[in-house]
């Protein structure tokens, strides 16, 4: 039958001991050395004990704090669609035209506008800790960090130089999207270009013509903006009528066929307040003009 024999491990010199694990040496690295008498070997397995324990200690915190900076930015994407019943959103809402909460086009945008921002702001925390997480690794690995530094900030400073223009664009692109300055399907007028917006991204905005022409526009450019759908428009007409006519009867006139198809049904979802004659506009030896 099979005797187990328990045999006790050699004692090693101390000089020796200190020497392979230092003056302050671990439990496994002691049981290593004495257990094979490589110094090499006690190093490696001290160091399996310590470094990993750190590495996996940093990936747990930077996961943790991530998390919580994700749950962080979650809820002031909520804030920003209104979602929370703080008191501010509700003085917003009672501010608001009753018929755009009714068509759900403040919702609609609310929404858009703050799942582009808290994807930007997820896609920026998470970069920021994830560097710093790497950083802490290569520390905790024995990496000399300083060169590493060093050259960073010598390629920072080149790409701030290379691309400032880049980063331009992408502050007001944020700034825009924040200050919901127009979305996509709005009728825009940029200065140089004017057209319905078809894309907005943090950096440039492209937008379409009548003639068709695609227009893409840097943000960063951007000095003006003009909305023409943003909420709610008028709509302007003008009708020439001949100079001898009675202006008026013609006004009362223009005005009732106004008011008879703002009353169709299938008009009382587009247009919001009742139509409503100004007066004359022009008055010219072959025409006059009622808007």
């Amino acid at each position: 039958m099979p005797i187990a024999v328990l045999a006790a491990l050699p004692e090693r010199d101390p000089a020796e001991l200190e020497r392979a694990c230092s003056a302050d040496p671990g439990n496994l690295c002691r049981w290593t050395f004495e257990l094979t008498g490589n110094r090499q070997v006690a190093q490696v397995a001290d160091w399996f004990a310590d470094v990993p324990l750190q590495i996996l200690w940093i990936v747990v915190v930077a996961w943790i704090v991530n998390r919580l900076a994700r749950r962080a930015i979650r809820r002031f994407g909520q804030r920003i669609q209104g979602i929370s019943d703080n008191d501010g959103m509700k003085r917003l809402r009672s501010r608001t035209p009753s018929v755009f909460l009714s068509t759900g086009e403040v919702n609609v945008r609310s929404a858009a506008r703050a799942e582009t921002i808290t994807t930007v702001l997820r896609s920026v925390v998470t970069g920021v800790i994830v560097t710093i997480a790497a950083i802490q690794v290569l520390d905790a690995i024995g990496w000399n960090l300083g060169p590493l530094l060093a050259g960073a900030g010598v390629v920072g400073v080149a790409l701030g130089f290379g691309a400032q223009y880049l980063v331009r664009d992408f502050l007001a692109g944020t700034f825009m999207l924040i200050e919901d300055h127009y979305g996509v399907g709005d009728v825009v007028d940029l200065g140089e270009a004017s057209g319905t917006v078809e894309l907005v991204t943090l950096r440039v905005t492209r937008l379409r013509d009548a003639n068709g022409t695609v227009w893409h526009v840097p943000n960063g450019e951007v000095r003006r903006v003009g909305n023409k759908s943003q909420q709610w428009a008028r709509a302007v007409l003008d009708v020439a009528v001949s100079p001898t006519t009675d202006l008026e009867r013609a006004a009362k006139v223009i005005g009732d066929a106004a008011t008879a198809v703002w009353a169709l049904p299938e008009a009382q979802p587009d247009v919001l307040s009742t139509p409503e004659v100004l007066g004359l506009e022009y008055l010219g030896p072959d025409a006059a003009t009622i808007r």
